[in-house]
């Protein structure tokens, strides 16, 4: 990450490998899905454990529980618990910047 990146917030990410956490530098918080093909649960705890050996960077990772890859842009807007899923996610994500961002 370049050095004139505050923080960064990856919500269901995808194409991310392990190998590229070892590189980060800023803040980081990981968003992602129970449900998801491309960036399964296992993956992202594999992201957590890089993560938590860089005591220097601070981070965060939430997989969100029933919800699927997409679950923050493409959601039933007719579906409460939908809605509530990616407005906990939206929440976590502003938070996360309002914590990091100057």
């Amino acid at each position: 990450m370049s050095e004139n990146i505050q923080a960064a917030v990856l919500l269901h990410p995808s194409f991310v490998s392990v190998d590229d956490f070892k590189e980060v530098k800023a803040p980081i918080a990981i968003l992602g899905a129970e449900i998801d093909h491309l960036t399964p649960p296992e993956l992202i705890m594999q992201f957590k454990e890089i993560l938590s050996s860089k005591p220097e960077v601070d981070s965060f990772v939430k997989i969100y529980p029933g919800v699927a890859h997409g679950w923050t842009v493409r959601y039933n807007e007719e579906d409460k618990k939908a809605v509530q899923s990616a407005e906990e996610a939206h929440q976590d994500m502003l938070n996360w910047f309002a914590k990091h961002v100057k």
